[in-house]
């Protein structure tokens, strides 16, 4: 049986990077840690911040890879003489992406608390009129 994917649609020509950010999206099957929120912060603002409790600055990466932010985070072992009766507070390496839509940028970044914000803006859309001339073949 052959796979139909949505853009052998006729409607839908050069949508195909779409479906691969879908497949992406889909596959990156996130285990809820590390917690965050997404916020709009003004008309074209946007806000992520993830909880991180632990980590420092040195151990966090945020890189965008083909339209894709991803944090990545990992603590050094620090407390190998340490002994712990309870250890409730997670010290595991993690990766969370987030796809960013078509002129979403990343506007920074910021370290609060325990909180890490990345900021996101997306450019003001222009409207665009084309004129297509018809040529005589």
């Amino acid at each position: 049986m052959t796979k139909l994917t949505f853009t052998a649609h006729p409607f839908l020509l050069g949508f195909d990077q779409l479906e691969r950010l879908v497949e992406r999206t889909a596959k990156s099957g996130n285990d809820g840690y590390p917690p965050f929120n997404i916020e709009q912060c003004g008309e074209h603002a946007y806000r992520i911040t993830l909880a991180l409790a632990g980590f420092r600055e040195e151990d966090l990466s945020i890189t965008v890879e083909d339209r894709q932010l991803v944090v990545r985070g990992r603590q050094g072992d620090d407390g190998a003489d340490r002994v712990f009766l309870h250890r409730g507070i997670a010290a595991r390496q993690f990766q969370r992406a987030f796809v960013l839509a078509e002129g979403v940028e990343v506007a920074g970044a910021t370290m609060e608390n325990g909180l890490l914000h990345i900021d996101l803006k997306r450019a003001a859309p222009e409207s665009v009129v084309q004129t297509i001339r018809i040529s005589r073949g």
